[in-house]
């Protein structure tokens, strides 16, 4: 056995662990973030916030013994950074690459190219619609916005073709989803809605904000919507600065938003659909009336019906422009032999983490 370098960009965290009662209350909150402990396959060694976390095999795990002795998780936020790390074999894997990088690994005899994912979906925001003052009210202009977009061409641009359009801010997979087939591109559609909404020579939408750090993914929106008279100017800022800005509302516009919440179609609903949601910027009255009654409904039929109904509800109203689900590429080193990617579905990193391997030197 030997070590193991993960390079990793941390898209989403855990919301909740289940922890050892008499631990905690030994050490305390404090003293468990600074060493905590769990049931896993690899035991906690140190954690240098931002920089990295080290772990080490159990080797009496019940599943079985981890192939990979430790395993360092290096934290670094530039994709170049990432893949001169792993061409230099300074790490093995190199998580969520941008397409330039994926096609660079692609050329590189020594190293492997893997996907993974399928549980972020990135779409239109769009914040204003609350507002009767504002274009945005106009469900032809939010609309008109979807029909902007070529999805396929976006994804052969920002993901190699691997992100595949979506019809549903909610992954298909998710118990209780309701498939949707995206809307197909049609520019002419657009302007026509536009036109229908008394903006025939379109209008100014104000800021739009990609997730960090998806910038050329929003800049690429911006300018399908500049294509059919939707002008808008993008607004890039950090993780930090993004999610604190989001989570006040205090912004206004468009934003090409993602979610990587795990759960099923009620969590999605939850965060961004219902008036009281973390990300929500306004609401229906019936959509929150049917999310508290699926809320404690325990027949699973009943339940199926309450949560389809309000996505029903969300496509009809078109509060939301669906742009793909979330498949990334990886850079894999020519020392891993498995990088057990995949294995559970959907998970964008490497699991069961005992799975992975090295090849034998």
């Amino acid at each position: 056995m030997s070590r193991l370098h993960d390079l990793l960009w941390p898209l989403a965290t855990a919301a909740g662990w289940i922890v050892p009662k008499r631990y905690i209350e030994q050490v305390g909150d404090e003293g468990f973030r600074r060493h905590p402990i769990g049931l896993g396959p690899y035991k906690f060694v140190s954690h240098t916030p931002g920089v990295e976390l080290v772990l080490e095999a159990v080797e009496t795990y019940w599943r079985k013994v981890p192939h990979v002795k430790r395993h360092v998780f290096i934290s670094v936020p530039e994709g170049t950074t990432r893949l001169a790390m792993l061409k230099r074999g300074e790490v093995d894997m190199a998580y969520d690459l941008d397409m330039l990088a994926a096609e660079d690994v692609k050329r590189d005899p020594k190293l492997q190219l893997a996907f993974s994912g399928g549980i972020a979906t990135f779409y239109q925001d769009y914040l204003d619609q609350w507002n009767p003052k504002s274009p945005w009210h106009d469900k032809r202009v939010r609309l008109a916005a979807s029909y902007a977009l070529d999805l396929q061409a976006l994804s052969d641009a920002e993901r190699l073709g691997m992100s595949p359009p979506i019809g549903n801010i909610i992954p298909k997979t998710f118990d209780f989803a309701l498939a949707r087939e995206p809307l197909a591109y049609d520019p002419l559609q657009a302007k026509q809605l536009l036109k229908e909404a008394g903006y025939p020579n379109g209008f100014d939408a104000g800021e739009l904000y990609p997730s960090p750090p998806y910038f050329s993914l929003g800049e690429a929106v911006a300018n399908y919507l500049a294509a059919v008279g939707i002008k808008t100017q993008v607004r890039s800022m950090e993780r930090g600065a993004f999610q604190t800005m989001r989570a006040a509302k205090q912004w206004r516009g468009i934003c090409v938003c993602g979610s990587a919440r795990y759960g099923n179609a009620a969590t999605r609903i939850e965060e961004t659909v219902v008036s009281t949601g973390t990300f929500a910027m306004g609401g229906y009255p019936d959509i929150d009336t049917l999310f508290q009654q699926q809320d404690v409904e325990t027949d699973r039929t009943q339940r199926t019906a309450l949560l389809q109904r309000i996505q029903e509800l969300m496509l009809e109203r078109v509060m939301f422009g669906p742009i793909w689900l979330y498949i990334w590429p990886s850079g894999i080193g020519p020392r891993v032999e498995e990088p057990s990617l995949m294995k559970i579905d959907p998970y964008p990193w490497s699991a069961p983490l005992e799975d992975v391997r090295l090849k034998m030197s």
